[in-house]
């Protein structure tokens, strides 16, 4: 089986990391963009505005 070449992180708003809306996007799992941490200008629809989203581990998941 091969490796993966992407892995799901989550982002949430800079200001409120508590905030009950995030995304979830790809990125890739090798090479140099893989130890960027990610960094996006997204819209928040709590807030109506875009703001700076960063990347966050994702949450533990219970079976």
């Amino acid at each position: 089986m091969a490796k993966k070449t992407h892995v799901k992180v989550r982002l949430v708003p800079e200001a409120k990391p508590d905030s009950a809306f995030y995304y979830y996007v790809k990125k890739p799992s090798g090479g140099e963009k893989a130890k960027v941490k990610l960094k996006a200008r997204k819209y928040n629809p709590v807030s109506r505005k875009h703001e700076i989203f960063i990347e966050k581990k994702l949450p533990p998941h219970s079976k």
